[in-house]
Order: structure tokens, then C-alpha cells, then sequence
């Protein structure tokens, strides 16, 4: 951050501050973390990250990586979680995104964020929509959402692949398991090549091709990962 440039997380509120000062030395503790690309958060104003699914506990991983980088991440969510007790208040004071389902236009559904993204802020979406249920893990069907506000707001589409939160808590499990502390790998890509579709109609076809090439990028991302975490559970242990 630049001599005299205000913090993105100075304007937020008490709630989100509350959960940071809870939940990230417990995350700290019980996570061992390898972050890379994450130059792909500061070259940009407003963003979306759209990133793969594992676990109930992926904000809580996601949240950690945006905050220490100065991106504090504004989810989508329901929004009938925002008119529960708490757990709206929560949301609402951190400055969280409603999304209005059942709406007839789907641009509508997800105005807050194209608005947010536009003003500089770092939108988070699941492009899956939900927790994968392909048994190796690896990123189901997605939804157009995530290409959708890049587009509307023209803003970069950066892919961001992890691993490692399903040892914390397996998909559709609500079991913790936080010792021993779990290894947790994340990486960004550069920005979706999305040139050739800006300023077009934003019509079924571009989505498809935008969210087609999004979630090409964090496949390759997570194989990554995945390729190299097998190559080094096979090196064999030099011997003392």
C-alpha cells in the first residue's frame, strides 16, 4: 500500500472486526498456509474472485488471505440470512451482498455487487454455487454469476483455486477438525481473458464462454496444486 493510502479495511464495521479479531488467530493457529498470486489483489481497484468449493469453512479460509492482503471480501448471500437473528446483523454490519433469487432478471439479482465492484471493492463468488459433489473434488457445473458482475461492472475476473479445507471440515460435514494444524494452499491466476467479450450484449452465449474459461483457469490452478502436492507426498525423505 502506497505512503498515505487509507486502508480498505479502516472503513468496516464493527461486526467484521469483531470476527477478524476472533477467528483469525484461531485460524492462524491451525492452518499451515502457502498463498501464491496474490499480486493479483493489489494491481486492480474492484475485482471479483471466484474461486472453487470444498467446504462449509471456505469463507473463513477465503476471508483469512483477502484481509491480510488489504481486500476485505464482500460475499453473496441470501438474502433471507439477512432478516435472521445475529447471523444478519452480522452480515449486514459487515457490509455482506444480498442476493435477491427470484427475481425475473438476473442482472437485477446481483446489482449490489456489479455496484460494488464498480466502487473498488473485492466480490467474492462460488461459481458453483455450492459445495462440489464430484467425490475427487474437483469443481462441478457453475452458474454464470460470477462472469456476469465481471462483465456488467468491467472489472477483472481473477481465478482462485484451493485446497486443503476439506481436511478441516469434509464437504457436507459439519465436524471440525482443526488439530493438528491442516495445510491450506491457495492460488490466483491472472485475470480471465475476457477482452473479446467486453462492451458486448451480455447474452447466454457470452456468459457461457466467459464462465467456460473461468472455470478453465481454476482447473489448471488446482491441478497445479494437487500435482504438486502428490510430488511431494512421492519425494522420499532424506535420511539423518
Amino acid at each position: 500500500m502506497d505512503a498515505g493510502q487509507v486502508s480498505r479495511r479502516a472503513r468496516l464495521g464493527i461486526a467484521f472486526r469483531l470476527c477478524v479479531f476472533v477467528l483469525k488467530p484461531i485460524l492462524t493457529l491451525t492452518t499451515k498456509r502457502t498463498w501464491t498470486g496474490v499480486d493479483q489483489l493489489r494491481t486492480h481497484s474492484g475485482i471479483v474472485v471466484a474461486a472453487n468449493h470444498l467446504s462449509w469453512v471456505d469463507p473463513l479460509i477465503v476471508s483469512h488471505i483477502l484481509w491480510n492482503n488489504d481486500r476485505p471480501p464482500r460475499f453473496l448471500a441470501k438474502d433471507s440470512l439477512f432478516d435472521t437473528p445475529v447471523v444478519g446483523w452480522i452480515l449486514r454490519n459487515a457490509n455482506q451482498i444480498p442476493v435477491f433469487r427470484g427475481t425475473h432478471d438476473a442482472a437485477t439479482a446481483v446489482g449490489a455487487a456489479v455496484a460494488a465492484a464498480r466502487a473498488g471493492e473485492c466480490v467474492v463468488v462460488y461459481p458453483e454455487g455450492t459445495i462440489t459433489k464430484d467425490p475427487n473434488l474437483w469443481p462441478g457445473p457453475a452458474k454464470s454469476g460470477a462472469a456476469r458482475i465481471a462483465l456488467t461492472a468491467d472489472c477483472p475476473l481473477i481465478p482462485m483455486a484451493q485446497w486443503g479445507s476439506q481436511n478441516i471440515m469434509a464437504p457436507y460435514r459439519k465436524k471440525l477438525k482443526l488439530l493438528p494444524p491442516k495445510k491450506i494452499e491457495i492460488r490466483f491466476g491472472a485475470p480471465v481473458d475476457l477482452k473479446d467479450l467486453r462492451g458486448l450484449p451480455i447474452t447466454a452465449d457470452v456468459l457461457e464462454q466467459a464462465t467456460d474459461r473461468l472455470m478453465a483457469a481454476i482447473g489448471d490452478l488446482l491441478t497445479d496444486i494437487r500435482a504438486e502436492q502428490v510430488l511431494d507426498q512421492a519425494a522420499p525423505t532424506e535420511e539423518k
